[in-house]
């Protein structure tokens, strides 16, 4: 199966359109499946922006300005990374590693501790041909 680059535009605008004023957890350990309860420590959480993603081009799309969390939650390894909707519903779940790592969304450090601020490096998503 092969999909237009329209159309991966299209679904992808429709997938982050969900997180507009959404947040980000970040989570120690491994994702559970992002249809199952949130697992792992919450660290960190970030405010995503009421346009939380630039336009899509060429079938991706990167994150707007995401606020740091000033006051990290908890001290430990960052695992991975739980997008939620403004009603707090799971929409992605994703690896986390450092900044230039290559994880699905990357942060200044993984070794969090609390009270630590906590920032995205990039995050930038990428729909399948």
């Amino acid at each position: 199966m092969e999909i237009t680059i329209a159309a991966r535009n299209a679904a992808g605008t429709a997938l982050t359109d969900l997180l507009n004023t959404g947040s980000i957890q970040i989570r120690t350990g491994a994702s559970p499946g992002v249809d199952s309860a949130a697992t792992g420590t919450l660290l960190a959480t970030l405010p995503l922006s009421a346009s939380a993603f630039g336009t899509w081009s060429a079938g991706s799309a990167t994150a707007n300005a995401i606020t740091q969390d000033a006051s990290a939650d908890a001290t430990g390894t960052a695992g991975y990374f739980r997008a939620l909707n403004s009603g707090s519903g799971a929409v992605i779940d994703g690896t986390v590693t450092a900044t230039g790592g290559g994880g699905d969304l990357e942060l200044n450090s993984v070794s969090i501790v609390a009270a630590a601020t906590v920032d995205i490096t990039s995050w930038v998503i990428n729909h399948p041909a």
